[in-house]
């Protein structure tokens, strides 16, 4: 039993020093999944975003703790939103108030993710 609890401490220690500082581990499918449920709000604009939605956000607020994790978090929403050309900016812009969630970077197209 020893054993085991010693090989899992040392794998745990290997995968927190295979993520280089700076290195984002926040990926698109992760954030695409996130923000699934809020299309049908950004794209329309009218009432509220869903809990679903807001759950999503809330969730890729948690993900993206690091710098380079909320960078990476921008470009994949960034990316997103340019795939669906009806998202309304004001949706996007409203969507984490809306939601209750402090988000540390804007969803929407012309977001400048490197700041």
């Amino acid at each position: 039993m020893k054993g085991v609890v010693i090989s899992v401490l040392v794998v745990l220690a290997m995968v927190q020093f295979m993520v280089k500082p700076g290195q984002a581990t926040v990926t698109c499918p992760q954030v695409n999944d996130a923000l699934r449920d809020c299309i049908p709000y950004l794209t329309s604009g009218a009432g509220n975003p869903t809990v679903a939605c807001c759950g999503g956000v809330d969730r890729l607020q948690k993900m993206a703790s690091t710098t380079a994790d909320k960078q990476a978090a921008c470009n994949c929403a960034k990316d997103a939103a340019a795939r669906i050309p009806a998202i309304k900016e004001d949706a996007a812009a409203s969507l984490p108030a809306k939601c209750n969630v402090q988000v540390n970077f804007p969803i929407s197209k012309n977001t400048n993710c490197r700041e």
